[in-house]
């Protein structure tokens, strides 16, 4: 699953967490959210990615492909200890 709005903030952040809800309804166990087109997250935003962590079955959503703006957001935060993240998708699918 990839995520393709630029920014994840307050303006769009409810819209991005239904249509992750809506996107994991029927998903396998283990989802990979690529953020690489991604360059702005608020907190808004990183509270859409840790709610749609929710929607997946067993909590397996892993990220990959963070910019270097929103990779420091979780480093900030330490949300970067909750999620496994990857540098690319390649190697999360390989995960």
């Amino acid at each position: 699953m990839r995520a393709e709005e630029p920014r994840l903030d307050a303006a769009g952040a409810l819209a991005f967490k239904d249509h992750l809800r809506e996107a994991v309804r029927d998903a396998p166990p283990r989802v990979v959210l690529d953020l690489g087109a991604v360059d702005f997250l608020d907190s808004s935003g990183l509270g859409a990615v840790v709610a749609a962590r929710k929607f997946v079955a067993n909590g397996a959503l892993e990220l990959a492909a963070l910019t270097p703006a929103v990779a420091r957001v979780f480093r900030l935060t330490r949300m970067d200890s909750v999620f496994t993240i990857y540098p690319d998708v390649p190697q999360a699918i390989a995960g």
